[in-house]
């Protein structure tokens, strides 16, 4: 059995010590603050960031290239590598095409290597779950087809939900309309929002204020959390540690997970989420 090695991209919002806990390659997106040059997504000082985005500076992000996934890929085939790509949903960036193009030349080019590709329609730290969970699977000896396998079987159990603090940047996205940001705002409305099947941001409810928010969320992993196997929970947020916490501890106390990590909301999910962002992410029997 060939050795191989999972690639992915940094809308994982996995930390740098967990990539480097599963020998992960992460294939860094752009970032671009108001007229700022462009910087790689882990180059990007987040607290800095999330000050600038509450100041209301605009922020973009580009896609990572298919040259540059030639380029890393490359070196791990011509070291001997098969490789497993798994990518941010390509209902929400051009990276994963990006990767699959990249993947199609090479295979061409390395017909005794295998190359595996999978749209994991997922985001943020629901796209680092199901990749942690493959890295979990290769390092107990699973071969790269039975967890290519896995993640197209399973990736649509990765479950996310998140909520926002301030309406104004899914205005600016055109997550949400003008009318909709300002009466919500003024009203102390909050959305809830989750990844749907074609790995789309949808609004699925709202609740009246921050606390009724995060309840909601908890109350929806409640529902549909299958805790049995899969038992690692992942937080992200936007700079609100304090509400990742409390959520943390809600989920500690009833489901009593292996694992829970929480990690900030990167700049390229943070750019169009804002400050204030909260997500929660398991698997579950249904997103």
């Amino acid at each position: 059995m060939n050795k191989f090695e999972i690639f992915t991209d940094s809308s994982c919002d996995m930390s740098g010590s967990m990539t480097q806990e599963l020998s992960l390659h992460v294939l860094q997106l752009d970032v671009i603050v108001e007229d700022q040059p462009a910087k790689p997504n882990d180059q990007v000082d987040i607290k800095d960031f999330y000050a600038e985005l509450r100041s209301k500076k605009s922020a973009k992000t580009s896609a990572v290239s298919m040259g540059c996934f030639k380029d890393e890929m490359k070196k791990c085939l011509e070291a001997g590598s098969d490789i497993l790509y798994i990518g941010f949903s390509s209902a929400l960036s051009a990276t994963y095409n990006n990767g699959k193009l990249a993947a199609d030349e090479l295979a061409t080019e390395f017909p005794d290597r295998k190359i595996r590709t999978v749209d994991s329609l997922c985001a943020s730290l629901g796209q680092g779950l199901l990749v942690y969970y493959a890295a979990k699977m290769r390092d107990q000896g699973d071969d790269i087809d039975d967890v290519t396998r896995f993640c197209e079987e399973n990736k649509l159990h990765i479950c996310h939900q998140f909520t926002v603090d301030d309406l104004f940047f899914l205005k600016r996205g055109g997550r949400v309309n003008a009318a909709t940001a300002i009466v919500g705002s003024m009203l102390g409305v909050k959305p809830v929002l989750h990844v749907d099947d074609e790995g789309r941001l949808i609004n699925i409810g709202k609740a009246r204020g921050r606390k009724q928010s995060i309840l909601a969320m908890f109350d929806k992993m409640k529902e549909t959390a299958r805790m049995d196997q899969y038992k690692t929970v992942f937080i992200s947020h936007g700079d609100c540690i304090e509400d990742a916490q409390s959520l943390a501890d809600m989920i500690e106390e009833h489901f009593h997970p292996e694992r829970i990590e929480i990690n900030p909301v990167g700049p390229v999910i943070g750019a169009h989420s804002g400050p204030g962002t909260l997500a929660l992410f398991y698997y579950g029997s249904v997103r």
